[in-house]
């Protein structure tokens, strides 16, 4: 979330340039001062780094944790709890407002001196209102807007409930004790930021619970219906729309009496019954005698029905005649326990009149007929009475007066998950490029509006937008981009940037240049050992003598009784203490982080081993022991002979790819995929082995490893498990029958 935040900020170039060109106090250079000064003026040189790496950086991506570690500390109360997403981005403006409220202060020449981060973020509005029957106006500084979600369908619907609260009939009345105020924009920000509230405390449960809710928001936003200056217009419009709405209830009312007609718990359409009525007059009746039905079917297999009786089928006199004679008929004893039943002789084939005249049926079909064209008419009528108040509701506001104001959505910050745990990523839009970019993780591609949409609206799966943030799309200097003045031409990359920051990225750039040196020299020399090695001739048979205790190679496959040497602790007991020795945190701090998975056991358990390597020599050896210990403790997983209620091939892929022989390439890319996956950055160790096997992924070439031979060794895996799943569920039910 915090790198999110960051990144939809960074993509504002207004805000950009302010940060990039902010400039420490002088008297700076001494000791702070005081408390805001020791932690904001660090936060804002770390702010400055980042930005820049952004600019001028030729890393795919730059490591903002030394910004992020600063807002954290500040970020944890007493109990080490984090605080949760909007209490971040109100500190967030604070830290802002104040770095730059010191610098204000300092070049101010007599006069008040301005704050450019509250000229962005902050706007006023106006509070009129009636408490206990006295009156009242207050005005009231905001930053980020916060919004109720639950109820409501689209974001004007949201601000309109936050516009008003009470008994809104009382602000307008002399002699009313009622309470109620209104809510009136006086002065909007540049840049506006809504909170969506999609978390709310469940209290039977004990814990939040996160809103799924479909909520709509525009990429065009009008504000002038909340403005001050068009409170008139806007009360007027107010009350017109809610006698609209009332109406609309009424012609609701009545059009659902005609679609759902009847008094029983099975209703229809009345144009339905109507014609089923029609169909019913005009019917002819049809007489037979159901026992010629019977024995007409009957004798196509030369028996009767066991419910009908021989001395039944006699009484019915022709009926009989249908039975051939040399046909023989088995008499069955029926236990009729009250009297003989009787068939009616004569029943129609289907529901017809019995009696009724031409006359009759004339009348009755002319009324059916003429009441079904009338019940049709009102129907539509109603439907598209319906269908123009609603169209009157949506244009209330599309008069010229009322979109003079227009916001444009800049970022969609997104989480996906529950209230306790989740996964974040922003859509920005790119002025540039005229689109939007989502921003995942390292990942950021070019995305539409329409999978925005999906993605944030919510009510389709767990993911949502929780924070929207909309610019004036009159204020083209927070979008425009820089030009030189003497040439004229747009400033780009380096040149947007100071001179120091300019320095810092080329001393920065310089040392990734060297890192990508020692990489592919790293690469080579192992490159080399591996051919020296695979010209050493093997000998026939494997020597009796002891062998001497040590690690195996990775991806080497040890023999049980070296494996045995090598692993000291059951794996619970070995994850417990690999968590106790993070700094700071004990097991259960990283347990409620993440969801441990038997995958993700191993891996921290691995990591935490790896911890003395780690501190040693950085994280590219850390990981190497990492994933040596992984292998050796998964391939002696391959090699047990487990008890049949604990298969591991269930629960580790890669145990089931060493007993069916899979190629290295595959299961080395499979540990690498393992040991990059995100849920491992909850600390800076995972996280900097994860970003070091995320690249030893992406240095793999499409020639080394076939990706079509990868995937159908995982689908097989897929394909293990999900028949291993069925049969045991099949079994199941068979034995409970």
């Amino acid at each position: 979330f915090f790198i999110f935040s960051f990144q939809s900020l960074f993509n504002l170039l207004e805000f950009r340039r302010l940060v990039l060109n902010f400039n420490p106090p002088a008297n700076a250079q001494d000791l702070p001062r005081n408390q805001k000064e020791h932690r904001n003026l660090p936060f804002m040189r770390e702010l400055r780094y980042l930005f820049a790496l952004l600019v001028g950086s030729k890393r795919k991506y730059v490591d903002p944790s030394r910004a992020v570690e600063i807002l954290k500390d500040a970020f944890k109360s007493n109990d080490s709890q984090q605080q949760d997403v909007s209490e971040f981005t109100h500190k967030l403006l604070d830290w802002l407002e104040d770095a730059f409220q010191i610098k204000a202060e300092e070049e101010r020449d007599g006069e008040k001196p301005k704050n450019p981060m509250v000229e962005l973020f902050y706007g006023r509005f106006l509070a009129v209102g009636v408490l206990e029957g006295k009156k009242f106006e207050n005005t009231e500084m905001f930053g980020q807007y916060p919004l109720q979600v639950n109820g409501f369908k689209d974001l004007h619907e949201c601000l309109e409930a936050a516009m008003i609260e009470g008994e809104i009939e009382s602000l307008h009345s002399e002699n009313s004790a009622k309470s109620g105020q209104e809510h009136w924009f006086t002065e909007l920000p540049p840049v506006l930021t809504f909170e969506l509230s999609r978390f709310e405390f469940n209290q039977a449960l004990g814990r939040p619970e996160k809103i799924h809710n479909k909520l709509e928001f525009p990429p065009i936003l009008y504000l002038d219906r909340y403005m001050h200056k068009n409170r008139e217009i806007t009360r007027i419009k107010r009350d017109e729309i809610k006698r609209l709405k009332e109406y609309l209830t009424v012609l609701q009312q009545r059009l659902e009496r005609y679609l759902s007609y009847g008094s029983g718990p099975k209703r229809f359409p009345l144009v339905d019954v109507l014609q089923y009525a029609l169909e019913f007059a005009s019917s002819k009746p049809v007489c037979t005698s159901p026992v010629d039905d019977l024995c007409a079917s009957a004798s196509a297999s030369g028996t009767l029905p066991a419910q009908i009786s021989p001395s039944t089928v006699e009484q019915q006199g022709p009926s009989s005649s249908d039975v051939p004679s040399t046909s023989p008929v088995q008499r069955s004893i029926i236990h009729k326990p009250f009297t003989q039943s009787r068939i009616p002789p004569d029943l129609p084939m289907h529901p017809a009149p019995r009696h009724i005249t031409e006359e009759e049926l004339s009348v009755l079909e002319g009324c059916l007929h003429r009441w079904r064209t009338e019940v049709e008419n009102d129907t539509r009528d109603l439907q598209e009475s319906i269908s123009r108040i609603h169209r009157t509701i949506e244009l209330m506001y599309s008069d010229k007066t009322m979109v003079q104001v227009p916001y444009r959505l800049h970022a969609v910050l997104v989480h996906e998950g529950q209230a306790n745990a989740g996964h974040y990523w922003a859509y920005i839009y790119d002025h540039r490029q005229n689109g939007w970019m989502k921003y995942n993780d390292i990942s950021v591609t070019k995305s539409t509006w329409e999978e925005l949409e999906r993605d944030s609206f919510g009510g389709y799966r767990n993911a949502s937008a929780y924070c929207l943030m909309y610019i004036n799309d009159k204020e083209q200097y927070l979008i425009q981009e820089e030009f030189n003045k003497e040439t004229g031409q747009i400033l780009v990359g380096m040149d947007t940037l100071p001179s120091d920051l300019r320095d810092y990225v080329k001393e920065d750039n310089k040392r990734f240049e060297k890192e990508l040196e020692e990489w592919d020299a790293e690469l080579a020399l192992k490159a080399q050992q591996e051919k020296l090695l695979s010209q050493i001739p093997r000998p026939p048979a494997p020597s009796p003598a002891p062998v001497p205790a040590g690690e195996p190679e990775y991806l080497e496959q040890p023999s049980r009784s070296d494996i045995s040497k090598h692993l000291k602790e059951d794996s619970v007991q070995a994850i417990n203490k690999a968590l106790a020795e993070q700094e700071d945190r004990g097991p259960e701090d990283v347990m409620d982080t993440v969801m441990l998975t038997p995958n993700m056991q191993g891996i921290i358990m691995a990591i935490g081993k790896a911890r003395n390597v780690y501190d040693r020599c950085g994280p590219e050896a850390g990981f190497f022991k990492a994933i040596k210990l992984e292998y050796t403790r998964l391939l002696k997983l391959a090699q047990e002979d487990p008890p049949p209620e604990c298969d591991y091939r269930l629960r580790h892929a890669v145990v089931y790819f060493i007993q069916n022989q899979a190629p290295k390439k595959i299961i080395e890319r499979t540990l690498l995929e393992q040991f990059g996956d995100h849920n491992l950055s909850f600390d800076e160790r995972c996280r900097n082995i994860m970003k070091v096997a995320q690249a030893k992924l992406e240095m793999i070439k499409p020639d080394e490893v076939n990706m079509e031979e990868y995937e159908r060794w995982h689908q097989d895996y897929r394909n293990f498990r999900e028949t291993t799943m069925f049969l045991m569920v099949g079994l199941e039910f068979f034995q409970k029958k």
